[in-house]
């Protein structure tokens, strides 16, 4: 199996799986219990807090949670609207700021960008919080994240980055006041995320019961789970600079091999390159998914997979629906050779010009 959903998920790094088996075979003690063992296990999730915010700013906290879609519900909740936020934000922000029912949604251009104008006129007084996502998901196009902070801020609101798809990857401009993570996402556990908190800043409980984390989300951690997800911080941190080039090298080989009639979707230079999505006229993706079945890739989000309906993503950038659904998306990373990527690409080309022959 090649492996190119890395948006969707990432292989977990063997130094994560390591940091996590003494606490999933050895140690059971619950971290925040104050006798020996447990204030081993504390110390252990307190080692990884450390890992996970040395991506981040300084003058703030790291609160571990259940995962990103919790971190963003917490955020987006523990704030309250109005909220300003962007088309191609993910599902669990979009979906958030429906069930709060005070939001404005801001178009973007072709290229997937927000135009600043637009979110200057958007917040009006009285927004408590813009949103919006350091890396998309699907199209991978990179926002103006500070910009956007400062647009907030000049307006008394707080900003949230979704910083899901770019943490340990895109540098996280100062001026945030909230950021969502996800450790499957850097070659951790799933199961983990967290919410950096800047200092200063309270939020509303999601979760009501005893407060373990600092921020106050109520519920037993892991150590485990944080475990994996520090070490797979401290290694995106120590192989920043690496991961990037082998990125950069993969992004160029994969764009010299896919052959004409394919189209990127999105910005190709406000963009992570670890995301390649691209289109082809009369594509039937499932069709192709079919024939490929050794070959793991995306006809979109894995969140929308299965729903029938085109990513509200590409359609956000003005894709028609026939297009949208021509649409895949190849996510490759530290663990992708360059062989195994030109030969995955070589043959979905050559298995969607086969099925333009056959029509």
């Amino acid at each position: 199996m090649i492996y190119l959903d890395y948006q969707a998920t990432t292989p977990l790094a063997p130094e994560a799986l390591d940091a996590m088996l003494p606490w999933l075979r050895d140690q059971h003690a619950n971290p925040h219990s104050a006798h020996r063992a447990g204030r081993a296990a504390k110390a252990a999730v307190e080692v990884a807090r450390e890992q996970v915010a040395a991506l981040l700013p300084g003058g703030g906290t790291v609160s571990f949670t259940g995962g990103a879609t919790e971190a963003l519900n917490w955020a987006i909740k523990g704030v309250g609207g109005p909220v300003v936020t962007l088309a191609t934000e993910h599902a669990a922000v979009l979906d958030t700021v429906a069930a709060i029912g005070d939001a404005a949604i801001l178009p973007v251009g072709r290229d997937g960008l927000v135009d600043l104008d637009a979110v200057r006129a958007a917040i009006r007084p009285g927004v408590k919080l813009v949103a919006a996502m350091l890396v998309n998901n699907e199209i991978g196009v990179i926002q103006p994240i500070a910009e956007l902070a400062r647009l907030a801020h000049d307006a008394g609101a707080l900003f949230l980055c979704d910083a899901v798809q770019g943490y340990g990857r895109v540098a996280i401009p100062d001026g945030c006041d909230l950021i969502a993570l996800s450790a499957h996402k850097v070659h951790g556990p799933k199961g983990i995320g967290a919410l950096w908190v800047s200092d200063g800043v309270a939020l509303q409980p999601l979760l009501h019961g005893g407060q373990q984390e600092a921020a106050g989300r109520s519920g037993t951690l892991s150590p485990a789970l944080c475990a994996g997800f520090g070490a797979a911080a401290a290694l995106m941190a120590a192989n920043r600079s690496e991961d990037e080039r082998h990125v950069d090298r993969l992004w160029t080989a994969a764009l010299a091999t896919i052959g004409d009639g394919w189209i990127v979707n999105g910005s190709t230079g406000h963009r992570y390159h670890g995301n390649l999505n691209i289109r082809r006229d009369g594509l039937d993706v499932a069709r192709l998914m079919s024939d490929l079945r050794d070959i793991a890739f995306s006809a979109g989000s894995a969140c929308a997979s299965g729903s029938g309906r085109p990513s509200h993503v590409l359609r956000a950038i003005g894709l028609r629906d026939a297009e949208a659904r021509s649409s895949i998306r190849l996510g490759f990373g530290r663990y992708t050779t360059e062989a195994e990527l030109v030969a995955a690409l070589a043959r979905i080309d050559a298995a969607a010009r086969a099925q333009r022959i056959a029509a």
